[in-house]
C-alpha cells in the first residue's frame, strides 16, 4: 500500500497559481492528485497549470473571490461538476498590509482578516458537505510564523494567522466524526512575491531571517510539497488538529 498515493483524488488549492500554494499543489500532483487552482489572476494561473500538467495529472483553474460566501459555494459546486468530487482543500489565499498598529484603517483590518481567515472558514464550510458525501476528506489551512510570534508591522496578519490555528482545531474536533482531517501548516520565511515585498518594506529582515534559521536559508515553495503530500494522503489519517511548522528550524532557533 502506498500511503502517499493520491490517484483519483481531487484537490482544490486557493491562491494556487504561485508561491506556497503552487508548491503544495505540485507536491500533491506528484502523488497523482487532480489539481484545481483558484484565484483572480487568470494569466498567472495558465503558467501554473503548465507546471502542474508536467506531472501527468489533470489540472484546472476556476476563478473566485473566496471572501464571498456565494462564490465559495459556487467554487465547490463547479469543482465537483467539472472533476467529479472534492477530496482535499488547501486554504492558502491571503494577503498582508504592513503598518504600525495605530496606522491601520478599519477597512485595511477587514481586508486582511477577510482574505486570510474568513475566506478559509467560508470555503471549509462550503466544502464540508461534498467531503462528507464522499466518506471523508482533508483540509489544510495555511498559517504562518505569525501564528506563533508577534511583529510590530503585522497586527491584522498575525491576528488572522493565529485565528487559522484555532479554527483548525475547532473544525478538526467538529468533523472528525465524518472522517475529515483538518490540519494547519505554518510556513517559515518562504521566498515568494509576498515576502519579497516584506524584505523591501522591513529593513534588515532578510539578514535576520538567515541568522535565526538553523538551515541558514530562506525556504522555497518546493519545500512545501512534502507536507502537502503528507497531509493530503492516507499517511495522515490519524493526524488532525495539528499545526506543523515548515520553517527550517526558525521557530526553535535562538
Amino acid at each position: 500500500m502506498n500511503l502517499f498515493d493520491l490517484a483519483g483524488k481531487v484537490a482544490l488549492v486557493t491562491g494556487g497559481n504561485g508561491g506556497i500554494g503552487l508548491g503544495m499543489a505540485e507536491g500533491m500532483a506528484s502523488c497523482g492528485a487532480t489539481i484545481v487552482i483558484s484565484g483572480r489572476n487568470a494569466a498567472k494561473a495558465r503558467i501554473a497549470l503548465d507546471a502542474l500538467q508536467t506531472h501527468g495529472v489533470k489540472a484546472g483553474f476556476i476563478p473566485a473571490d473566496v471572501t464571498k460566501k456565494a462564490e465559495c459555494e459556487k467554487l465547490v459546486t463547479d469543482t465537483v461538476a467539472q472533476f467529479g468530487r472534492l477530496d482535499i482543500l488547501v486554504n492558502n489565499a491571503g494577503t498582508s498590509i504592513r503598518k504600525m498598529p495605530e496606522e491601520y484603517t478599519e477597512a485595511e483590518w477587514h481586508e486582511v482578516l477577510d482574505s486570510n481567515l474568513t475566506s478559509a472558514f467560508l470555503l471549509s464550510q462550503a466544502a464540508y458537505p461534498a467531503m462528507k458525501r464522499s466518506g471523508g476528506g482533508k483540509m489544510i489551512n495555511i498559517g504562518s510564523m505569525m501564528s506563533l510570534f508577534g511583529a510590530p508591522y503585522a497586527t491584522p496578519y498575525a491576528s488572522s494567522k493565529g485565528g487559522i490555528v484555532q479554527m483548525t482545531k475547532a473544525l478538526a474536533t467538529a468533523w472528525a466524526k465524518d472522517n475529515i482531517q483538518v490540519n494547519a501548516v505554518l510556513p517559515g520565511w518562504i521566498d515568494t512575491d509576498l515576502t519579497k515585498r516584506a524584505r523591501q518594506q522591513v529593513s534588515g529582515l532578510h539578514e535576520r531571517v538567515e541568522a535565526r534559521t538553523p538551515t541558514g536559508r530562506w525556504g522555497t515553495p518546493a519545500d512545501m510539497a512534502g507536507v502537502a503530500a503528507f497531509l493530503a494522503s492516507a499517511a495522515s489519517d490519524f493526524v488532525t488538529g495539528a499545526a506543523i511548522p515548515v520553517d527550517g528550524g526558525y521557530s526553535v532557533g535562538m
